[in-house]
């Protein structure tokens, strides 16, 4: 899979993201951690302790004050939600926070320039099915959500979050059968093979809720098999390498950024063989609440 680069979000700060740090752990993996310092929506997120011990290892970015939906806020609401949840999120980290991400994917285009001016380095979407990571570092898209997700929801995704052409490769591979685990792999295999971006995302309360564990721990394995180790990125760290443009190889998140999460034990941890079978992919396929495509 020479050229392909692989990133993971977790979105959400939900306790349950230390067991996820865990699998990262094992396969010698990076992701980010978006957090809202709240949930208004209900769950629990992290204790300030807990989001430093995350730290330590993976990049924290940030996922608003509350986890509200910028589009349905007054313009005074959404700034609030941006910069009160970028300082907060600071505050407990005692470090700079450069990523964000709009919950739910509900956003316009002032929210953007919100983003920007609030000092944030890069915000990601949920724009999925590109193999590729994009050209404006506030609009970030992905791949796919790790979630069984029917594919007349990619349809609409298709029509309503833009680049139509740019993702048409993703949404014909994802389309080709029913069974959405499947598609995750075929989309995986279809990024290595044009040397792209594999970006992955999902909320660990989902894979609770719908027992994707043993599913995900799979596909890490299968995905660490085949990713080399240094092409296993934060979402920071790809934003900062497409910044430097293809070749250039650097992975620095830009001055004042902190120090890259993965140790280089992670990064040249000898991958696991990839598992020889996967777990049946029969599970409901309504989407819940918390997630968005």
């Amino acid at each position: 899979m020479s050229g392909l680069r692989l990133t993971l979000s977790v979105d959400d700060g939900h306790p349950l993201d230390l067991r996820v740090a865990d699998l990262l752990d094992r396969y010698g993996l990076q992701a980010t951690f978006y957090v809202p310092i709240a949930n208004d929506e209900g769950p629990p997120v992290m204790s300030a302790a807990h989001l430093r011990q995350l730290a330590r290892r993976f990049e924290i970015a940030s996922h608003t004050l509350s986890h509200r939906f910028l589009a349905t806020l007054d313009d005074a609401a959404a700034r609030s939600q941006v910069i009160d949840g970028k300082r907060g999120l600071e505050d407990r980290l005692g470090a700079p926070v450069q990523g964000f991400c709009y919950p739910g994917g509900r956003y316009r285009r002032r929210h953007v320039a919100m983003v920007r001016a609030a000092g944030f380095v890069y915000a990601r979407t949920t724009q999925n099915l590109r193999l590729d990571g994009g050209s404006r570092p506030f609009e970030m898209p992905t791949t796919l959500q790790f979630y069984p997700h029917p594919r007349s929801v990619l349809a609409r995704n298709l029509l309503s979050q833009g680049d139509p052409m740019t993702r048409l490769p993703g949404f014909l591979a994802a389309m080709a059968g029913d069974d959405w685990l499947e598609r995750v792999y075929r989309l995986l295999a279809l990024a290595a093979a044009r040397g792209g971006v594999f970006h992955l995302w999902f909320h660990t309360l989902d894979l609770e809720r719908l027992g994707l564990w043993t599913a995900l721990d799979c596909f890490l394995a299968r995905a660490a098999g085949r990713v080399a180790p240094l092409a296993r990125l934060t979402n920071g760290e790809l934003a900062a390498a497409l910044a430097l443009g293809p070749g250039r190889g650097a992975l620095n998140c830009g001055p004042g950024a902190p120090p890259p999460a993965a140790t280089a034990a992670h990064r040249h941890a000898v991958p696991p063989a990839p598992p020889t079978r996967r777990p049946s992919a029969s599970l409901p396929s309504t989407p819940s609440g918390s997630s968005a495509t």
